[in-house]
């Protein structure tokens, strides 16, 4: 989800001032090395070259440890169980690339999208700037565009790769002009509408000492579902694997042999721990999701497939066309993971050597806080934050425990709840709208709410950069009419339909809003119809509703097109000042508890 750029820009002005395996068959080397020949990183008179490839995605602009269980991964353990491991943070992802990179004399960096947008308020208030500066440290090479590359629009985008201060809040720091990105972004199937012509790069060629490997990057067909319009506007979004195999073959003839593939989208694998192994069979392995499909139509001239948007760690072979295993790797989010694979490069054929005993298999690894923080980073933090704090620090209100949100798996989380209902009293008066009920998208929270923020006492003070972090696209609330009808069907197409069939995204309602989800039924049928309840009534489908949401949701964000179909609209205050409003009403004395989060009924 994501915000209008003008209301971005409005709104951080406001408060700035206020205080980037495996090509077919054929690619596999069919002589045997010459007698004597080397085989490995530094081995430059070899036939064969071993290239480390260091990856991640999803990082979303997340400079300092992210709290509560999105600063955490799960480890699966000898034994079965599973423990959560402290990871992520910017100081820490320096020094982790930065040895892992030891020894290695070929060694490319490369992220799947999403390596901004959404991001806290140490980034985010400066328009990801900070983040893009810490990438460059990082040493990335290249990396494909994410939806929330498009959370202000292609213009502020081509900013971010090319350079150039804010066209409204100019110059963050006294006498210095933002510079852009060393890496390069690709965006390979994101065309515009007038000229049909990629808005930027569609691939990048990586060159070391005569190996050449080249890069294709592409964000999923679906972003302009789950970004708001405004951020899209004239652009066109292409198919992944049509787009991926037409510049696979361009690669070719430009005599480019060995191609990874850099997705803006992912799957789901069987479990959540990031060392689980998806290729071992039973016992529920595997992997499901959009990326399947694709990984299946990718031409085998492609090598490997580096994936993102879903949050998820694993490392999986799934058998390309030609039915030749392909490695497709994820290192879930916010520089928690970063995987490590190996290409053996073949010099006489210019390919990688792909089969089952080539190479090691792709690991995920932790980024420890057990880690020494790179000293650059931490510089680079405490300039930004000497920035942001006066504005960050600034209370908000109080709450008596964890408030679990992004982190939460449960279809109705407690900080969901918290939200809608900030919404919902922001809106009720009926001068500012007359809402009835309010309803929450799930990606639209980024965080949870920390009882104790990293490094504090444990007071359950909550700042205005920990609210920022939660709800930092200051979408503006809408307070629409709906049919019973019509709120009846959105709540089904939370379960079925293309976007949310494979992974619901389940509404967060207000105080008041009942119903029940039967996991044990299929698609639309999982809305039990007569359990839809406001305040203890039935919902009627006669009915009309004045219902308040965030523009995103107004628009069909997330795949809810029903809501497309509302009447009657009042635009209202940004989806941040109604949740700070309701953290205003805390003390200290008188704190917000967690909610219980029952208003959904789950039957499993």
């Amino acid at each position: 989800m994501s915000a209008t750029p003008q209301r971005l820009r409005t709104a951080r002005r406001l408060t700035f001032t206020a205080l980037a395996l495996t090509a077919g068959a054929g690619a596999m080397v069919a002589a045997a090395l010459p007698a004597g020949a080397a085989s490995g990183g530094g081995a430059a008179k070899g036939r064969t070259v071993d290239v480390q490839m260091l990856s991640f995605n999803d990082f979303h602009g997340t400079l300092e440890p992210p709290q509560g269980s999105s600063g955490t991964v799960s480890e699966r353990q000898a034994d079965g169980t599973t423990k959560a491991i402290p990871a992520g943070g910017v100081e820490y992802l320096a020094t982790a690339l930065r040895e892992a990179r030891k020894g290695h004399e070929y060694s490319v960096t490369a992220a799947a999208g999403d390596m901004i947008g959404g991001s806290p308020m140490l980034s985010g208030l400066f328009h990801d700037e900070p983040t893009v500066e810490a990438l460059n440290k990082l040493k990335l090479d290249v990396s494909s565009v994410g939806n929330h590359e498009f959370d202000e629009g292609k213009t502020e985008l081509r900013r971010m790769a090319y350079g150039g201060c804010h066209p409204v809040e100019g110059c963050f720091e006294y006498g210095k002009t933002f510079t852009g990105s060393e890496f390069k972004y690709l965006a390979a199937n994101v065309t515009d509408e007038k000229t049909k012509r990629p808005m930027m790069s569609p691939t990048f060629i990586w060159k070391k000492d005569g190996v050449k490997i080249g890069f294709i990057g592409v964000t999923l067909e679906g972003t302009p579902d789950v970004v708001t319009a405004d951020g899209v506007k004239g652009l066109k979004f292409g198919d992944e694997v049509e787009t991926i195999n037409k510049y696979a073959e361009e690669l070719n003839r430009q005599g480019v042999k060995s191609i990874v593939a850099l997705i803006h989208e992912g799957g789901l694998p069987a479990s959540g721990a990031y060392n689980y192994d998806c290729d071992v069979p039973g016992a529920g392995a595997g992997i499901s999701g959009a990326i399947v499909d694709i990984a299946k139509n990718v031409n085998p001239k492609v090598d490997a497939l580096v994936t993102g948007h879903t949050h998820q760690a694993y490392s999986c072979n799934i058998p390309d066309p030609a039915g030749n295993p392909r490695t497709v790797t994820s290192a879930a989010s916010y520089g928690r993971l970063f995987t490590d694979t190996t290409l053996k490069y073949d010099r006489a054929t210019k390919d990688i050597v792909r089969t089952p005993v080539s190479s090691p298999k792709p690991v995920n690894k932790v980024v420890s806080r057990d880690l020494a923080k790179a000293a650059d980073m931490s510089e680079l933090i405490g300039r930004w934050k000497k920035l942001a704090d006066p504005v960050a620090n600034r209370p908000m209100g109080y709450i008596s425990g964890d408030i679990a949100g992004r982190g939460s798996e449960a279809p109705e989380k407690p900080l969901g709840d918290l939200i809608a209902d900030a919404q919902l009293d922001a809106t009720a008066p009926a001068d500012r709208g007359g809402a009835q009920l309010a309803i929450m998208n799930p990606g639209g929270i980024r965080a949870d709410l920390a009882y104790k923020a990293a490094g504090a006492e444990g007071d359950g003070v909550v700042t205005y950069g920990e609210s920022y972090t939660v709800q930092p696209f200051n979408n503006l609330m809408n307070i629409v009419d709906l049919t019973g009808a019509q709120l009846i069907t959105a709540l089904q197409q939370q379960v079925s339909g293309t976007v949310n069939g494979p992974n619901p995204k389940i509404l967060q309602v207000s105080k008041g809003f009942t119903y029940t989800l039967d996991m044990t039924k299929a698609g639309a049928d999982r809305i039990v119809v007569d359990s839809v309840k406001l305040n203890g009534a039935a919902i009627d489908p006669a009915k009309t509703y004045r219902v308040a949401m965030n523009e995103f949701l107004a628009g069909g964000g997330d795949g809810f097109t029903v809501l497309k179909e509302h009447k009657n609209k009042l635009v209202g205050i940004s989806d941040l000042e109604a949740f700070n409003a309701l953290l205003a009403k805390s003390s200290a004395a008188n704190p917000i508890a967690p909610p219980a989060a029952n208003r959904i009924t789950v039957v499993k």
